[in-house]
Formats: C-alpha cells, sequence, structure tokens
C-alpha cells in the first residue's frame, strides 16, 4: 500500500475540458482503475471509493464522449 500520510491528495476520478498550448480545445478524461483501489487506499475508505467510481465513471465517460464528438464535428 503507498504512504497515504505523505501525499497532498489523490486523484479518483477527474474529467476537464482546456485549450492545448496550441490553441486546440481538449476534453480529458481520468480514473484509477477500480481494481487497483483495493492497493492504495486505506480498508475504511475503499468502499466509499469504489462507490464513487462506479456512479461517476458511466457519466463522466459519456460526457467525455459526447465533447469529442461535438468538437470533431466542429473541425
Amino acid at each position: 500500500m503507498m504512504d497515504l500520510s505523505t501525499l497532498n491528495e489523490a486523484n479518483i476520478i477527474s474529467f476537464k475540458i482546456f485549450i492545448d498550448p496550441s490553441g486546440n480545445l481538449m476534453s480529458e478524461y481520468s480514473k484509477l482503475p477500480q481494481e487497483e483501489v483495493d492497493g492504495i487506499f486505506f480498508k475504511e475508505d475503499v468502499v466509499t471509493i469504489k462507490k464513487i467510481l462506479r456512479e461517476l465513471e458511466p457519466k463522466l465517460e459519456n460526457l467525455h464522449k459526447f465533447i469529442e464528438d461535438e468538437l470533431n464535428a466542429l473541425s
């Protein structure tokens, strides 16, 4: 298990829209694989972390795909 006491934060799941250095509008989606949760977080946090991932994964994946499709249609 990682030493979480030395970390300021841990990204579980994230989504962002940004402009890259070339001026391109981008969509980014990233998540911690559920199978890695047990080896990283304290036992008492695992259920909550997995619940967050289960609930948000499909929503953010769909949003990411929608935005990418829209951006590609504009190109």
